[in-house]
């Protein structure tokens, strides 16, 4: 089952008797986030555009109506009841797990407690280890939730295994509440039992592990081994046994007295990037629709800020409002319409920090006059920055991303996410095909290219006798995993003197290049905690090239960039000096633009 994400509750504590909980409609009907007010009146029907002075349309799209989900019945007593406690496999979880066991132990000595590992990475399911505890009638304990998506998945698979009839207590740190209980709500169980360790667990030592499972939920004042034990055994309240559906519709249109009251109503809601908006007027958003053909109310796509949350759908007409609010033309439209029809955001929720970057290519560049050249990666050209910003604020308002906290975990941000990075590629200076074509499109057919990473470090120059160790240098922060790329943003002098000088026929040659020469001791390779949560589970089921990088010898190199077709050359710039960066962005997509003309 997919699993949903879109919203904080208040914090009401998750360990308090389920008496005491508010009603059910009041944690599922109406979202709790800093834009909650402004929500609460829209619902309230304070902005009815009807009879109103001035009237925009929403830039809101769809979300889906909530299927609510009946919780496992309890046990009184965990006698005769195996205790499963289930490490999902990210930082000091195992650990933490070890000392519940043996606070349960000296509480409950009759209970059997068995600790495991999940298989997989932690948003992986384990159907086998599933069946197991099914078949033993047996409890479940699940740590840690410890970062935006591995908080979601320990809710997810004890959402799951509720719905098999398999009592959960689920452990996540102080530092995603608002997350998880989203994450529950959206997925139709609202009340799903949680219990908060303090943040961070990881680096912690055996006895801080033991005085936290000791000491206080910080939400709630209860004992975290209390809130475990009731979690596994306190009767169900009726709203935790409850089915049915909640919808949840959105306005077209809303009004009120003023322009500033709107301006106010969008800024406060969180409809914006913190900066004025055009507001999406009927006639503006009419305008907007003459740059394309396809129907207004034609559903385009689905998208979500990040895997574990849920899918909002959106038409035509509402891209288009949110293309005027970025002070978007008409014939910026096809560009846009193909960016939210990639389904992708700009705005992915990860608490290290993603950004996003979409290259155009072909005939389009020229006929909506986009920067290739100076400054092509800065503020200076309009149809880059509102094509950038459109796609920023479809992201948010159309994908139901974009509330810190709730839908946004980057822990520091990205300055980055402010307008996106949109440019064209500068073709006609490039000395290798564009790449559009790398991707299989013709020359004169107009794309984007979609991409997604953090951050870029710059080198001048390829100098004639050290170039290869500054090349490589200038890749060597860049973590080695699956989500992590390379992409190299080249002034067209640099791609000339690679190929001119250095030998470099194509983009290609390049890529292979730093994946044969970019490489990481083995010992350091496998000891990033990233590999260790993504790359080492692939590499135990067999997957290639994982595999064979752990048979290697421990004195070894490995390779830092593992398929060298991921990594990608865009040729930019005005050619007045011989700059580049090197990110560690990845590439997602190439779409094309003319099926939205």
């Amino acid at each position: 089952m997919s699993t949903l994400l879109q919203t904080a509750s208040s914090p009401q504590p998750d360990a308090a008797p389920p008496a005491e909980l508010p009603p059910l409609v009041d944690a599922c009907a109406l979202e709790a986030y800093p834009g909650e007010t402004m929500e609460r009146r829209i619902a309230h029907g304070d902005f009815d555009a009807q009879g109103k002075a001035v009237q925009v349309l929403n830039p809101r799209g769809t979300p889906p109506a909530i299927t609510l989900r009946p919780m496992a019945p309890r046990p009184t007593s965990l006698d005769g009841r195996t205790v499963y406690l289930v490490d999902v496999r990210f930082m000091n979880g195992k650990s933490f797990l070890e000392e519940v066991q043996r606070e349960l132990a000296a509480r409950l000595p009759q209970v059997r407690t068995v600790v495991r590992q999940k298989r997989g990475g932690y948003t992986e399911d384990d159907p086998e280890l599933w069946r197991e505890i099914e078949a033993q009638a047996g409890v479940v304990v699940m740590a840690i939730g410890h970062c935006s998506t591995c908080a979601p998945a320990v809710a997810v698979h004890c959402m799951n295994l509720e719905e098999r009839g398999i009592p959960t207590a689920p452990l996540v740190t102080t530092a995603f509440p608002d997350l998880v209980r989203a994450v529950s709500r959206k997925a139709g169980m609202p009340r799903l039992r949680f219990t908060f360790v303090p943040h961070p667990v990881s680096g912690k030592t055996a006895p801080q592990l033991r005085d936290y499972v000791r000491g206080p939920d910080p939400l709630t004042g209860e004992t975290v081994i209390d809130g475990i034990l009731r979690a596994l055994t306190a009767a169900l309240a009726p709203e935790e046994s409850e089915q049915g559906q909640l919808q949840r519709p959105v306005p077209r249109l809303l009004g009120a007295a003023s322009e500033d009251d709107l301006h106010t109503l969008f800024r406060d809601a969180w409809w914006t990037d913190g900066l004025p908006v055009v507001l999406p007027t009927p006639e503006r958003v009419a305008a907007m629709l003459t740059g394309t053909r396809r129907a207004p109310d034609e559903v385009i796509g689905r998208m979500r800020p990040t895997q574990t949350q849920e899918d909002w759908s959106y038409t035509v007409e509402q891209v288009a409002v949110n293309a005027v609010m970025a002070g978007a033309q008409p014939e910026h439209l096809p560009v846009i319409l193909a960016l939210a029809a990639s389904q992708q955001t700009a705005l992915h929720s990860s608490t290290s920090n993603f950004a996003s970057m979409v290259v155009v290519n072909g005939p389009i560049r020229h006929e909506i006059r986009m920067n290739s050249g100076v400054g092509a990666l800065g503020p200076f050209n309009h149809a880059n920055a509102a094509i950038g910003r459109a796609w920023s604020l479809l992201s948010r308002n159309l994908g139901g991303g974009a509330i810190p906290g709730v839908t946004y975990l980057g822990t520091q941000g990205n300055p980055l996410n402010y307008n996106t990075i949109c440019f064209a590629e500068n073709e006609e200076r490039s000395p290798w095909e564009p790449f559009h074509v790398q991707k299989g499109f013709e020359r004169n057919q107009s794309t984007i290219s979609i991409f997604r990473g953090r951050t870029y470090s710059h080198m001048l120059e390829i100098r004639q006798k050290t170039w290869r160790q500054q090349l490589l240098n200038m890749v060597g922060g860049f973590t080695p995993v699956p989500g992590t790329g390379l992409t190299l943003l080249v002034e067209p002098l640099v791609a000339r003197a690679l190929k001119e000088r250095e030998g470099f026929a194509t983009k290609q040659q390049l890529a292979q290049w730093f994946h044969d020469n970019s490489t990481l001791p083995y010992e350091t390779y496998w000891d990033y905690q990233l590999v260790v949560n993504y790359i080492e589970p692939l590499a135990r089921k067999g997957a290639e090239p994982f595999a064979s990088y752990l048979a290697q010898p421990p004195d070894s190199q490995v390779p830092r960039f593992a398929d060298p077709e991921k990594i990608s050359t865009v040729v930019v710039g005005g050619e007045k000096n011989a700059y580049w960066f090197a990110s560690d962005f990845f590439h997602l997509t190439t779409l094309s633009v003319d099926d939205w003309r």
